[in-house]
């Protein structure tokens, strides 16, 4: 009979020695993950590193992890002024964005600063006036005060529709002064489609604002 009872007791004994254990390991499972910590606090400093540009917020590039960064570029590129083109304009030449182009107005300030032999720089907006009828490797788009830019195509690496006439316009290149010759006046004008008898009225000679554009957007 002793010997049944010392039995029982150890029994229980070990039960409660299991139950123990167990314990102990679901207390463990509670236990916070370091790493999940790490994670929480590199998000918060992510966080803490948003700035505004011109009314844009980005990510500082520097201090953001590479998950960040795509969506910084995406937020750096609004951010600049820089616009998506697709489905407003036709693009031709290097690609090239309407955004910071000059008026008509302010291109022929440009174009009145300079003299023979100087270049410039530059982007500017205005309508397209006339175009090459046979294969579209020149226009001539409007200044203010009447006055008229000369537009050829760097390399004669590309060309616009020959119905590209009173099309809104953005052309990005180099502005300078040029003296065209009676006869470069006399084949634009033959190119332009003008008649035998306006192209026999040119007998002079024309300071030109001449534009060399390596892109150029057309309004659709």
């Amino acid at each position: 009979m002793k010997k049944l009872v010392v039995l029982g007791c150890s029994l229980l004994a070990m039960a409660a020695c299991k139950n123990t254990s167990e314990e102990v390991k679901v207390d463990e499972t509670k236990v916070e993950n370091p790493a999940d910590s790490i994670v929480e606090k590199d998000t918060v400093a992510v966080q803490e590193t948003i700035k505004s540009t011109d009314g844009v917020e980005v990510a500082d590039e520097e201090k953001a992890p590479e998950v960040f960064k795509a969506e910084y570029k995406k937020a750096e590129k609004a951010a600049s002024g820089a616009a998506d083109v697709k489905g407003n304009y036709a693009s031709f030449g290097s690609s090239i964005t309407p955004a910071k182009a000059l008026t008509a107005a302010e291109m022929l300030n440009k174009y009145k600063s300079l003299k023979k032999g100087d270049t410039i720089a530059v982007k500017f907006a205005s309508k397209v006036t006339d175009v090459c009828k046979k294969k579209g490797c020149w226009m001539s788009m409007a200044l203010s005060n009447d006055k008229e830019s000369f537009v050829r195509f760097k390399d004669y690496g590309f060309f616009v529709p020959l119905n590209a006439d009173n099309s809104e316009a953005v052309v990005s290149g180099k502005a300078y002064i040029d003296v065209v010759s009676v006869g470069e006046l006399q084949h634009y004008a033959k190119d332009g489609g003008k008649s035998q008898e306006e192209i026999n009225k040119i007998t002079e000679p024309k300071i030109t604002y001449a534009f060399q554009a390596d892109g150029v957007l057309l309004k659709e």
